[in-house]
C-alpha cells in the first residue's frame, strides 16, 4: 500500500520533489493552501504532509508558525531540499520570444540577475509549479515560468536555461508531519531534534527564565523564533528546535524547567536529525 502524502502547490512543486525523494511512488494530494494541507492530515490520519518551514535565502515560510499550534500535528522528520530554478517556456518558443516571466514571489526574487539582464517583466503567481501549469494551458509564448525541472516534464515545457538562481546553495527545510505520534526510541549513536512551541508568561525576564534551563543542562538550541499571538502585540509564541531527545536527562530537565515558566508548552515532535546538518 503506497503512502498518502499531501503537499501545498501543484505537481512539480519543490514540495512534490521532496515528497518523492522521501516516499518514492507515494500517492500525492495537492492542496491550494498550507491550511488545507494541515487540515488534510488532521482529518485523515492516513495522510502525512510535507511542508516547507524555512529557506536558506528567504528565511521562514509565512503562515506555517501559526498553523503549528492550531492543528498540533506531530513532526515525524525533517528533510533538506536543494532548490534549483529553471527558465521554462512553451515548446515552440525561443529566448527572443520571452517578454514576461511568471513564478512565485520568492522564486522571482531569487532570479533577479537573468530577469534584469533580459529585461523581463515579472508576473507573481501563487507557486512555481502553478506558474508552469498556467503556461502550459495558455497559448502565449511570450511568457516564461521559473520552476523545477520536474515541472517541465509534467507540463511538457522546454527548459531554456537551467539553474538560473542568483545564488547557488539555495536549500529549503521541510517538515514531515502527521496526526499520529511517532517518536523514535533513543539510540546513543544517533542525533535527534526536539521541536516545541511555547508561550511565555507576561512578566519581566520571562524569556530569560525560560531559556535558563537549556544553559544549565547544556542543551544546544538550533532555532528560536518568536511570532505574535493572534492579533495582539502583548504576548508572543516561540518556536524552538533543540539538539537532543526527550529521553535524555538533560533535555528532560530543561523542558521541565521551560514548562514551569511558560503559560503553554506543546512538544511538536522528536525526530532524527537530517544528515544534511553535518554538511
Amino acid at each position: 500500500m503506497s503512502k498518502k502524502i499531501a503537499i501545498q502547490g501543484e505537481l512539480g512543486a519543490y514540495s512534490h520533489i521532496a515528497a518523492e525523494n522521501l516516499y518514492a511512488g507515494a500517492e500525492i494530494k495537492t492542496c491550494t493552501t498550507f491550511e488545507e494541507t494541515f487540515k488534510q492530515a488532521y482529518n485523515d490520519q492516513n495522510y502525512k504532509i510535507v511542508i516547507p518551514i524555512e529557506n536558506s535565502l528567504a528565511g521562514r515560510v509565512a503562515d506555517i508558525h501559526y498553523l503549528l499550534p492550531k492543528y498540533k500535528l506531530q513532526i515525524h522528520g525533517e528533510y533538506f531540499q536543494t532548490v534549483e530554478h529553471n527558465l521554462l517556456c512553451k515548446q515552440d518558443a525561443t529566448i527572443d520570444d520571452i517578454k514576461y516571466v511568471r513564478s512565485h514571489a520568492q522564486a522571482i526574487g531569487q532570479c533577479q540577475n537573468i530577469i534584469n539582464k533580459r529585461k523581463f517583466k515579472s508576473i507573481v503567481s501563487a507557486d512555481t509549479a502553478g506558474s508552469a501549469k498556467e503556461l502550459a494551458e495558455g497559448k502565449d509564448k511570450s511568457i516564461a515560468a521559473i520552476a523545477s525541472e520536474l515541472s517541465a516534464k509534467i507540463y511538457n515545457l522546454k527548459i531554456l536555461e537551467k539553474n538560473i538562481e542568483d545564488e547557488k546553495g539555495n536549500v529549503t527545510r521541510f517538515l514531515i508531519m502527521g496526526k499520529k505520534i511517532e517518536q523514535p526510541e533513543f539510540k546513543s549513536n544517533k542525533n535527534y531534534i526536539t521541536s516545541c512551541i511555547f508561550r511565555v508568561k507576561s512578566e519581566p525576564s520571562a524569556l530569560y527564565k525560560c531559556l535558563g534551563g537549556f544553559a544549565t543542562n547544556q542543551v544546544n538550541l538550533t532555532k528560536l523564533e518568536s511570532f505574535s499571538v493572534k492579533n495582539t502585540f502583548d504576548q508572543a509564541n516561540f518556536y524552538l528546535d533543540l539538539e537532543g531527545h526527550l529521553e535524555q536527562p538533560g533535555v528532560k530537565k530543561a523542558l521541565e524547567e521551560l514548562g514551569f515558566h511558560t503559560e503553554t508548552l506543546d512538544i511538536l515532535g522528536v525526530y532524527e536529525a537530517s544528515s544534511f546538518r553535518k554538511n
